[in-house]
């Protein structure tokens, strides 16, 4: 009686080359499926009635779409007057409900004569900045250097994603700057009012900032804090 022969499977190990590509096809896999409604249909127009979630709002139905929902008027000089002789006017989805899903927004940038914008970070999204009028020393921070160019009219300059940047008027006079997002909600995190503008104690803030405790407790009103 002849004897049974078996067979022992080993398993070829994957090449460097075949990982990478199975890397490639899950990454692509992910990206569609993390798609918007604006992918899927021609557009996705904001419904702002209803709640603004991580993929961004849900789509009017296309029957109540009108061309107004692609255009917006607003994008003139804002008041500078605040604190900072800043204004920033935006046409982000709240103004502009057509770029809902597009993945890119707007603003207009007003800086009065010493006005500033400063240190920030979107999480969210870069943002270009393309120079109209005026001088703006601009740039942004990383752990190992800082990035910073005087811009004139006709100069552009990007600010990659998540990374501290300002903008610094240098001239002599009004400066105007048009800038593009590659968010419908940007949302902007301001270092001075997020250091100043809570109910920690002076104290402790002085503590972790190395600032001097009189300048904390003078900062504090200036952007509603407490303590």
């Amino acid at each position: 009686m002849a004897s049974e022969s078996h067979t022992t499977f080993t398993p070829t190990p994957f090449s460097f080359i075949e990982i990478l590509k199975m890397i490639h096809t899950l990454f692509l896999f992910a990206l569609l499926s993390s798609t918007s409604h604006a992918f899927v249909n021609d557009f996705c127009v904001a419904n702002l009635k209803g709640p603004d979630g991580p993929s961004g709002y849900e789509c009017k139905p296309p029957n109540t779409v009108t061309v107004d929902d692609f255009v917006f008027s607003g994008l003139v000089a804002g008041n500078t007057s605040g604190i900072f002789n800043a204004a920033v006017t935006p046409a982000f989805v709240t103004e502009l409900p057509g770029v809902n899903g597009l993945g890119l927004s707007a603003a207009r940038l007003d800086l009065a004569k010493g006005g500033l914008v400063p240190a920030h970070s979107h999480t969210a999204s870069s943002e270009i900045l393309i120079m109209v009028k005026g001088e703006i020393t601009a740039g942004f921070i990383t752990p190992g250097a800082v990035y910073q160019k005087t811009l004139k009219p006709g100069d552009v300059m990007v600010f990659p994603q998540g990374l501290l940047h300002f903008q610094v008027n240098s001239g002599k006079g009004k400066a105007t700057a048009f800038l593009a997002f590659s968010n419908p909600s940007p949302g902007a995190q301001l270092l001075d009012l997020l250091l100043f503008g809570n109910n920690l104690p002076s104290e402790f803030i002085s503590q972790i900032t190395l600032l001097d405790y009189a300048q904390v407790k003078k900062l504090k009103p200036r952007f509603g804090g407490r303590g």
